[in-house]
């Protein structure tokens, strides 16, 4: 007889760390190919010709660094440790209630003491202790969060803003596959520690649900660099000591790094943390569209046209997708050269883009294939209206097991 088929289990980790068990959780529901992502994030610029790195600040309330460095005789791994590692923390996050907390990483923006991580590091916390390189301790308070982003900022408390060594940010824009990185945080709570490789992939993108919805991530930087629980939120830079990305999630089999990183793009969440500094609604891009998954037994049972796309629920009143033209029974099939197969990956495409761009949707109106141009707005109002501004259900194009007892039994 022939051998069992060997099960084997895939797993996608946010790389936060419980305190006492490491943190690993099985998350259902992924677009296939979700990896777990490590942020890092950055702010000093190293510059290697003489004995001295200087490393001006993020912003005007920051302060420049001075390393000495011995050009001759370090290298480079040590040169760029010395420039970003103080600009690094660790975040231990508790809610006192349930007595839950975890452990993760952060990057110092500023000197005012503004710090960018992920929000599920975060999440749930009523108490934030922050590290510093220095191994000073501060409390920190939230000053917002994006949840669909998983980015979050918070602030330290009583900091002196001499203290603080703010990141350098780099420019994401410009990665090239094959480019030197370093990883950056506190890896299953071992603060302050470093890891080295390459950028692997770019414009990786995937949704997760969790329990504040669904979380886009939208293209990621992949890197072998090595991330695993509790580098979350730390800083992905690249050989000049610039942030590139923040640290967010992993692929593996183990739940520990398997090579496969992913961190999320500087350009991205500055942008974001800055909206939520300045006590902005962090906004998006969006079509205005309330989907649905299309897969082969949704098609047979509504008699659509197609086995795969996103099926256009409701279309919202005065949004880009109305003033585009799109109808409700509409199903989208891609996005300019985007294969669109489900509800997320409409919402991905869309956070794959900017506000303002105009996009090309591929569309099946009955029984005819159409192509309408849609210039995707902010959903900032219709977040305020506690709505989103392009909602989906469902997470990838695959059938259900009682949809798939149900669509063979129609096969019969």
């Amino acid at each position: 007889p022939s051998a069992p088929a060997e099960t084997i289990t895939h797993t996608v980790v946010k790389t936060k760390t419980k305190k006492l068990p490491v943190f690993v959780s099985s998350l259902a529901g992924l677009v296939v190919g979700a990896v777990l992502v490590i942020a890092l994030v950055m702010t000093g610029a190293l510059r290697i010709g003489s004995t001295n790195v200087d490393a001006p600040a993020l912003s005007d309330s920051g302060s420049n660094q001075t390393i000495q460095i011995d050009t001759e005789d370090t290298t480079l791994a040590e040169a760029v440790s010395a420039k970003a590692l103080p600009s690094v923390v660790s975040i231990t996050a508790v809610n006192e209630g349930s007595g839950e907390g975890g452990i993760g990483s952060g990057v110092i923006l500023d000197t005012d003491g503004n710090i960018l991580t992920n929000y599920h590091v975060i999440e749930g916390a009523t108490t934030i202790n922050v590290s510093t390189n220095d191994g000073a301790s501060y409390e920190a308070e939230l000053v917002g969060q994006d949840e669909s982003s998983d980015l979050a900022v918070i602030r330290l408390q009583g900091a002196d803003a001499s203290s603080l060594t703010p990141i350098e940010i780099g420019d994401s824009d410009s990665l090239t596959v094959g480019e030197w990185v370093m990883a950056i945080g506190s890896p299953f709570g071992n603060e302050q520690s470093v890891s080295t490789g390459i950028v692997s992939a770019l414009y990786r993108s995937t949704a997760m649900q969790s329990t504040s919805g669904t979380t886009i991530y939208a293209n990621m930087i992949q890197t072998d660099a090595a991330i695993n629980p509790g580098n979350s939120g730390g800083a992905l830079v690249n050989d000049n000591g610039e942030l590139i990305g923040i640290n967010s999630m992993i692929e593996s089999y183990s739940g520990s790094s398997s090579g496969v990183g992913f961190a999320i793009p500087v350009n991205y969440a500055i942008n974001i943390a800055q909206q939520i500094i300045d006590g902005e609604t962090p906004a998006h891009p969006y079509i205005g569209v309330t989907v649905t998954t299309v897969n082969a037994y949704s098609a047979r049972q509504n008699n659509l046209a197609v086995s795969e796309g996103a099926y256009v629920n409701s279309v919202n009143a005065d949004s880009p997708a109305e003033e585009a033209g799109l109808r409700e029974g509409d199903i989208v099939t891609a996005v300019d050269d985007t294969q669109i197969t489900s509800a997320d990956g409409l919402i991905i495409a869309a956070r794959e883009h900017s506000i303002g761009d105009t996009v090309t949707l591929t569309v099946v109106r009955d029984d005819e294939t159409i192509e309408v141009d849609v210039t995707l707005g902010s959903d900032a109002e219709v977040q305020a209206e506690s709505q989103d501004g392009t909602t989906g259900e469902g997470s990838g194009n695959s059938l259900s097991e009682d949809e798939l007892r149900q669509y063979l039994e129609g096969l019969m």
